[in-house]
Formats: structure tokens, sequence, C-alpha cells
């Protein structure tokens, strides 16, 4: 599938007994990271389990027209050959970074504190989300951008010519905001330190410290205070991507819905900052088990077991948690239809500025559906029917949004009747093998 040519139309129906092993993509944010900071080191980072999607390959993309020497074997192992930090040469051409908003954010930090000029677009969804919030930090260092209006790609970075650190307080929460400042931060003198008052995934903090950087994270009653040292000599690394706990999302929801299942979705990060997802839906009642714990390259692993659950209850999900599930809430919200009472989010209006507006387009294809939902700016409720009282039959837009497109087809497969949503070529972005691996569990999806 491509995420930028011709819209495919899908359909989801009624399955039974979804039964087997789910091995989902690598982890998009590890991936995405792992080109950057390999980029920037002098040497080779060789990287396995890398997620194929069309995210990510594009910022393998840019990291080669910044100067990076990228290659793959034929077994999937990808070698990156990097330029060490400061080191990036300006691109001759756009770079285009697909439907990535974690992508493009990345690499504008990363180039932002280089004496290099670059410009980037997107497709049409990332060409209509806000770019300030990245921008406006990068600003203090000494970055130079011209965009379209609102602060919107196409825009072109134009790096500092005599970067100075920064001390800034991301304003809400983010981990692609955190993380753009402190890549911005590696080349520039001094210690650069970003403050959060809402813990958000901590992936680029526990690479960065892989990589050989000076970082470290003070934990306060109010506030998370990281502190970067600039200008180090990142050492090269071998990294095996975990896999993708918001890809494992959809089969874990999926046989959770669906009559008589029992799916195991292995080698699952469950770093604390991401895992989020699965504690509410044990909070529901979920039949949701964690086998074989371990600890693989500094991050938390688990297998998952998730059996057909009949008996999930609708609950009030904590606002501080949203942070850690943040691009989970549109399956969840497909879980909450079949639990029995209302299901509260609060605390999710980062969800109206994501590839779509989430909590939009949730709430109306779930209504199409026949299920009560309501909503406000920063925050929205599903009222439950239980397993067997979702009607389903309409066609849901997926707004050229990969999050989207899955949650209706996993919606689909225990409605009484078929869900389709206009376009499910966006899928490929971030879970190429979406379609072929539901289907080996016993998922009946289709293209239309």
């Amino acid at each position: 599938m491509s995420g930028h040519g011709t819209p495919i139309p899908m359909s989801s129906h009624a399955s039974k007994g979804l039964k087997g092993q789910a091995d989902v993509p690598g982890d998009k944010s590890i991936s995405h990271r792992s080109l950057i900071l390999g980029a920037m080191c002098v040497g080779e980072t060789t990287i396995t389990g890398l997620l194929e999607g069309e995210d990510v390959l594009d910022t393998a993309k840019a990291m080669r027209a910044m100067g990076a020497d990228i290659t793959r074997d034929e077994d999937g192992t990808w070698h990156v050959y990097g330029v060490g930090v400061g080191g990036f040469a300006e691109p001759d051409q756009v770079i285009d970074c697909g439907n990535s908003g974690t992508g493009v954010r990345l690499i504008m930090g990363a180039m932002a504190t280089s004496p290099i000029a670059a410009t980037f677009t997107g497709d049409a969804s990332l060409n209509k989300r806000p770019m300030a919030r990245v921008t406006d930090p990068l600003a203090l260092f000494g970055a130079q951008t011209v965009g379209r209006s609102g602060g919107r790609l196409p825009m072109t970075v134009i790096g500092a010519q005599d970067p100075i650190p920064v001390r800034y307080e991301v304003p809400v929460p983010s981990a692609q905001v955190k993380s753009a400042v402190l890549l911005a931060g590696l080349n520039a003198p001094g210690q650069t330190i970003v403050t959060e008052r809402e813990a958000t995934r901590d992936h680029s903090e526990r690479m960065l410290a892989g990589f050989g950087a000076e970082i470290s994270t003070e934990v306060t009653n109010e506030c998370r205070i990281i502190t970067l040292t600039g200008r180090p000599e990142l050492k090269p690394q071998s990294i095996a991507v975990p896999r993708d706990p918001s890809s494992a999302a959809f089969p874990v929801c999926a046989a959770l819905i669906t009559e008589g299942s029992d799916v195991l979705v292995p080698n699952i990060g469950l770093n604390p900052t991401r895992a989020g997802l699965f504690t509410t839906l044990r909070e529901m009642g979920a039949d949701l088990t964690y086998e074989n714990e371990r600890e693989e390259g500094g991050e938390p692993v688990a297998d998952l077991r998730a059996r057909f659950s009949p008996d999930m209850k609708g609950i009030e999900v904590p606002p501080d948690r949203a942070a850690s599930m943040i691009d989970e809430y549109p399956v969840l919200s497909v879980v909450a239809a079949f639990a029995e009472g209302q299901t509260m989010m609060r605390g999710v209006k980062e969800l109206r500025v994501k590839e779509s507006d989430r909590i939009d387009a949730m709430a109306t294809g779930l209504r199409a559906c026949g299920v009560t939902v309501e909503e406000g700016e920063d925050w929205w409720s599903v009222e439950g029917r239980g397993i067997g009282g979702v009607q389903g039959g309409a066609t849901c837009a997926s707004h050229l949004d990969h999050r989207i497109a899955m949650s209706f087809m996993v919606l689909g497969l225990a409605t009484t009747k078929p869900v389709t949503v206009d376009d499910g070529s966006p899928i490929a972005t971030s879970f190429p093998i979406f379609e072929d691996l539901m289907g080996s569990l016993g998922a009946d999806i289709r293209r239309d």
C-alpha cells in the first residue's frame, strides 16, 4: 500500500476466533531515532528490527540527503555510516517526510544547529499540521524558518551559524517537541535544559545516553528537568528495535472484542511512557496478560496475550495517562464501544492536531455505526453497547490517518454489519503488514 497514492477503500467484516501469533513491526519511535542518531555518529551503527514503513523510510532518505551513508542487507539489517554531530551536509533536494510528524520534527531539530538550510514538505495531512511548536524553540538556538501561514509546511529551516544552548519548558506534553530541542542541543555548546510538566515518552533520553551523550533527568514533584551537554562525540551502536506497542494495540484490541480469540503478540516494548493503553485495558477488565517479562537494550519488554473479553466495563481514563497512550485513543474508543457503560477520556486535546483531528474522525465514524459519542475540546466519551451491540454498516473517512483507518478495521471485526473506510492506503506509513498479519489471525478484512 502507499500512503501517498491512489485511495484504497477497505472493509472489515464480522470475524470469530482470532488465533495465533502476531509479529508486529518494530517500534516507530525508536526506528526514527535510530536512523537520526546513527547519522550523527562517526562510524557504523547497525540496526535490526527497523520498522520499514513509509514514515521511517522517509527519515532514512532524509539522512542520506544530509550526507549519511545508509544501506540495507537482504536479511533486513540496516547500516548507518554517520557524519558526526554538526556534520550534516546541505541537501540538494526538498526533504519529503510523507505523513510523519515525528520524522519531520525530529529532523528539523537535528539540523537546526548546523550551518545548513533544508526545505521540508509532506503529504496533504502533514502539510496541515502545526510546526510552530517545534520551530519556536529552535529559533532560540538561532535557527530561522520560512513557511506557509500558520507555521505549516512546506517550510525552509536555516540552521544556526553560531548556536547557543537554551533552557526551554515544553508548553504542551509532546515527546516530539522535547526530542527536537534535545537533538538541536547536541550541536550547541554548553548545557541545553528541557523542562516538562507532564512526562512524555523518554526514548530520546534513553537512546541519547546509549549513544554516549552526557544527559541526566531530575524528577521533582512538579516536573522533569532534562539536562544535555552539547558537542559530544556520539558512539555508534548496534540496535535491536523492540516491536511497536502502538502497532500491537490493533491485534490486541481486535482479540479482546472478537468472540473466541486468543492472540499472542511477542516482544513488545513496555516502556512506562508508552504502555498506558495496556494498563487501561486491564482496568476495564480485559483478559490481557504479560508473559516472559524481561529487559532488552534498557527497555522493558514482554509478550502480550490477549483473549476475548466479553465483560469489559467503561472507566474514566486518568488524564495524566494521556501522554503514555496518545496514539492509542482511537483504538481504545473502539474497545470502549463494546464495553458496558461510559468510557471517559480527558486531557486529550493533542488528538486534535495529529495526522487528523482524531477525536472528530473517530466520533463521526462511531456515531455512524450506532455508538453514542460526546466530545469537547479536551475530552470525549464513548457509551459502550456491549459485545454484539454495535451495528456498524457505515463508510468512515480515514482523513489520511493510518491509526483512524486501522481502528475502524478493528471495529468491523465485531459489528453486525461490515465497516468500510474510504482510504486504507495510509496504513502503510506505520504498519505495512497490517492486512496480511490480521488475515493470518483470521480477520476478514478486504480491499473493496
